[in-house]
């Protein structure tokens, strides 16, 4: 009968139907297409060779099972693999039998290759010259989890991230979405990930990739008529970092074609890893069916980071760079330049250029002056936390003493102090000033500027504190 190998290919497809994942049978099943059924030797045509390496790897056992029930026991798979050719000629097809012994990762493809030609998978990553399937994971060695400091404003995207790196695939965590503000370390972070999971699992294929990266992938193998190998690349990798995935937005058929990676690897039980700069639910031209997917996981924020926070990233750095800065220098730098660890640490990098190519001392005047170049707005708001610390510094007293429960007049005038600068320097309200110095309410922080601006009136001792106290607050 001419459509016997039809039919029996449909009863298959029935029975494998409810044996595999749905996504799974989308993707692997519905591409095959029935060739031929003779002396119980049935075959398909699939479209790549990676195609065929995979069903083989992953599918092999549930294929062979399905045929002998319904064929008979004696039968047997034959494919039919196209091969792109590169001189732009037709493609054609080459005769493979199953055999249950291929690998995908790390093993040359066993497809049968003209003396001229390479093999068809597209690998976007691949060595030049190297014929097995090899992917760098593109990772900096310098992001590295202990190159990241953790303070209040990264603490759960951190936590997080190294939990997903010590068992990744096994958290609820998956997918990780990280997101923040440019400059914050989102790609630091992410790639902090991928660094410890190939430290813990060296066979695991991790790979990192940026979303303009990936869709020019995409249109290429779209433009060359790849766009199943491109798919199958990606849907075998173990830790897929994508950085900056709101770069997808107005692109269906990227999203289109990430959507059927993402639910593939999800579904294998693999770690997917995204940055944004916002959070889903702020995404625009994005697929609603993409974002509930981004929700599956943990959406975890990175915020500014606090005056604590810069003061030990510099620390770091200048430890790193094998210099030394007063402390006073580095708090200036750390009160001055505030949006992003970017910044701050270009901010350091100039003045130690400036200082080696003058040969200057890096003094806090060298700082103010450079950094009143590089910040745009020299009258920069500052921060509550290094207001307290000035004033604190003045008085000689530490800043953990504007919290303590005490009526000490010293510790109480102090925080008076930090309390009206606060308000007169920042544009924080009354409640959040507060809550931040002495943990009081509002009306606590206007009394304590009315009782300020009273002494500066009448206390001439008091305004000379005051005077000195905003100088140094506005270097």
């Amino acid at each position: 009968m001419s459509n016997e190998y039809k039919s029996a290919w449909e009863k298959c497809l029935d029975v494998i139907k409810d044996n595999v994942p749905s996504s799974s049978f989308r993707t692997w099943f519905e591409p095959i297409e029935p060739v031929k059924l003779e002396n119980q030797v049935l075959t398909i045509q699939v479209p790549s060779a990676f195609f065929y390496e995979y069903l083989e790897e992953q599918f092999i056992d549930i294929l062979r099972k399905t045929l002998r029930m319904v064929i008979g026991p004696g039968a047997k798979l034959e494919y039919n693999v196209v091969m792109g050719n590169k001189n732009g000629n037709q493609p054609y097809t080459v005769s493979y039998p199953t055999n249950n012994n291929v690998k995908i990762q790390n093993k040359p493809l066993t497809i049968p290759l003209k003396s001229d030609e390479k093999p068809t998978i597209r690998n976007p990553f691949i060595i030049p010259g190297i014929q097995k399937l090899q992917i760098d994971p593109q990772l900096k060695p310098d992001n590295t989890f202990e190159n990241f400091v953790e303070g209040d404003c990264n603490r759960l995207a951190r936590s997080a991230g190294f939990a997903v790196a010590q068992n990744p695939g096994g958290t609820a965590f998956n997918p990780l979405m990280i997101y923040g503000n440019s400059g914050l370390g989102k790609t630091h972070l992410a790639q902090a990930i991928g660094i410890e999971v190939k430290e813990r699992f060296p066979d695991k294929v991790v790979l990192y990739v940026n979303a303009n990266k990936f869709q020019t992938q995409y249109t290429e193998a779209t433009r060359n008529n790849n766009r199943n190998d491109f798919l199958h690349f990606y849907q075998m990798v173990d830790v897929l970092i994508l950085d900056d995935v709101h770069e997808f937005a107005g692109k269906e058929k990227t999203q289109e074609t990430f959507f059927h990676i993402f639910n593939h690897l999800h579904q294998m039980g693999k770690q997917l890893i995204l940055t944004s700069d916002k959070p889903p639910i702020e995404l625009k031209g994005m697929e609603q069916r993409l974002l509930s997917r981004f929700k599956w996981g943990l959406t975890a924020d990175l915020q500014t980071p606090d005056f604590e926070t810069r003061m030990e990233i510099l620390r770091r750095k200048v430890y790193k760079d094998g210099i030394t800065l007063s402390e006073e220098v580095l708090e200036y730098i750390a009160s001055h330049v505030t949006n992003n660890v970017r910044e701050l640490e270009g901010a350091l990098v100039s003045l130690l250029a400036q200082s080696m190519l003058n040969k200057r001392e890096i003094t806090l005047e060298l700082a103010a002056k450079l950094i009143t170049k590089l910040v745009k707005n020299s009258k920069r708001e500052l921060s509550i936390e290094y207001i307290s610390k000035v004033v604190c510094d003045y008085f000689n007293m530490p800043v953990d003493a504007l919290q303590a429960k005490t009526r000490k007049r010293e510790v109480v005038q102090a925080r008076q102090i930090a309390m009206y600068f606060s308000k007169s320097l920042t544009k924080y309200s009354l409640a959040s000033i507060g809550a931040q110095i002495g943990s009081k309410d509002h009306a606590t922080v206007l009394h304590a500027c009315k009782t300020v601006n009273n002494l500066k009136d009448t206390d001439k001792n008091f305004r000379v504190f005051v005077e000195e106290i905003e100088k140094k607050l506005k270097m």
